[in-house]
């Protein structure tokens, strides 16, 4: 049973930094595509960044030079380091994951707020 738990949320000023963790469990880890997405209210969700098994790494446009995706397969744990945050970051943040590895999504978690405030 594929599980996805994010964590490190929170409320930042502008020009702040957080870092997002995603721990997994119920799938060979290091095979996975994962990935970051994000959802603000009255708005569709939206990818941020993507890694897949061989860390070859994708980022949305608006977030290029801000944010950094990462993995620590030994711990099954997803990475989102985020810096010089703006308002408009201001979302659920979702893990998600394809243990199949061709990152087509299929597994999320729960969410994790953030808010950055001007």
């Amino acid at each position: 049973q594929v599980q996805l738990v994010e964590s490190g949320g929170g409320s930042v000023q502008a020009g702040g930094s957080l870092r997002l963790s995603c721990v997994a469990s119920g799938y060979t880890y290091s095979t996975a595509c994962m990935g970051w997405f994000r959802q603000a209210p009255g708005k569709e969700r939206e990818g941020v960044a993507t890694i897949d098994s061989a860390g070859r790494t994708t980022y949305a446009d608006s977030v290029k030079g801000r944010f950094t995706i990462s993995k620590d397969n030994a711990k099954n744990t997803l990475y989102l380091h985020m810096n010089s945050l703006k308002p408009e970051d201001t979302a659920m943040y979702y893990c998600a994951a394809d243990p199949g590895g061709l990152c087509l999504f299929g597994y999320w978690g729960q969410g994790t707020q953030v808010t950055v405030s001007s």
